[in-house]
């Protein structure tokens, strides 16, 4: 259906409010050890997240041995990608079914960004969903693979233009797959507070209705809660940040990250805030029920009235409790006869007063 995405056992609708698609993108800040990821598989699911994101790759089918650098430097001191990515990509299919197999054990969905068409077909009975990374929404031939697999598709949307995304889409849906969902991201490594541009998020909305918005985070992890927090009330139903193990390690995806306790701590927001918004159809509660019963007004004798009187405007006051004629048929009852004797401050009920009926004066 048009405005929903399924991914694992979540289901996400534009127009529903819910609990964010968590994901705790681990990338490669296992630095190639299998204990250390499973550990960080192990921890993101105690803590909440609905997916733990691992990314695949070879530094030889990945870049160039010429391509230059384009994260802060001052960060991640090494100034070639091949250089960075060759530190990282020890993991072998092995370890990825390890991986997939201790999620299933945790209960927590299993991701991995494919960066190349071997990957992509080696994820595929492992994932619920492809993440495709900011980078490949040009690259026609992984496009076509992923979308080929008929799963649904996360599609990091940074550093592009919306012709692009466009682009992109149509590419994905002439392979018979609709199921997409676009995430706002800004490729910068991190990101400054000032080029997150959360309100992108409210546009992409507005751009593509049909199409579930979600958020990537690159910014630094100090305020996560407040950048995540405001891109899910601007409608980002998937966040995606990255996650590690040691916040203080150097280098690599660890100085932008989110640990175990920061991913706690967002997801106990979330659900605190979910409890808030409860139902969007208005209503009173059946806790409400003591407040309309005693806190609402009847029509109270402001003066004794004797049976068979005629009720003028002076003989009636609005009071406390709400447990004899409401207020609201105050021009019935003006106009109406006292049944029996009533004193004052005497709370009005049908069986004490004869309405005036419709068509008699007052």
């Amino acid at each position: 259906m048009r405005g929903e995405l399924t991914i694992g056992k979540r289901t996400l609708a534009r127009d529903r409010f819910q609990q964010p698609y968590i994901i705790a993108e681990a990338g490669v800040n296992h630095e190639g050890s299998l204990d250390v990821a499973v550990e960080m598989v192990r921890r993101a699911a105690q803590a909440g997240a609905d997916a733990v994101k691992f990314q695949t790759y070879k530094a030889e089918t990945l870049a160039s041995r010429h391509s230059p650098s384009y994260w802060d430097t001052t960060k991640e001191p090494t100034r070639s990608q091949y250089e960075l990515f060759k530190k990282y990509d020890r993991f072998g299919d092995r370890e990825y079914e390890r991986l997939a197999e201790v999620a299933r054990e945790c209960g927590i969905d299993f991701l991995s960004t494919p960066f190349d068409l071997r990957a992509v077909d080696m994820l595929g009975p492992l994932v619920p969903a492809y993440k495709v990374a900011s980078a490949d929404i040009t690259n026609v031939p992984l496009l076509r693979r992923v979308a080929q697999k008929g799963k649904p598709i996360l599609l990091s949307t940074g550093a592009s233009t919306l012709s692009e995304i466009h682009r992109a889409l149509e590419i994905i849906r002439a392979e018979g797959n609709e199921q997409v969902a676009l995430l706002h991201c800004v490729l910068n490594y991190p990101t400054a507070y000032a080029d997150a541009n959360l309100g992108m998020i409210a546009h992409m909305r507005r751009v593509f209705p049909d199409h579930i918005i979600g958020y990537s985070d690159h910014t630094p992890a100090d305020r996560m809660d407040e950048v995540l927090f405001l891109a899910w009330l601007l409608g980002a139903q998937v966040l995606e940040k990255h996650y590690t193990h040691d916040r203080t390690l150097p280098g690599n995806d660890h100085y932008h990250a989110m640990d175990a306790g920061d991913l706690a701590r967002f997801v106990e927001r979330v659900r605190f805030a979910e409890a808030l918004f409860g139902s969007d159809e208005k209503r009173y509660l059946a806790s409400e029920e003591p407040a309309r019963a005693h806190a609402r007004r009847s029509l109270v004798a402001a003066r004794p009235i004797r049976k068979g009187q005629v009720i003028t405007a002076d003989d009636v006051v609005c009071k406390r409790p709400g447990t004899g004629i409401p207020p609201t048929l105050y021009d019935y009852v003006v106009g109406g006869v006292a049944l029996m004797d009533i004193e004052a401050d005497d709370i009005l009920t049908f069986d004490t007063v004869a309405l005036r009926t419709l068509g008699m004066g007052r």
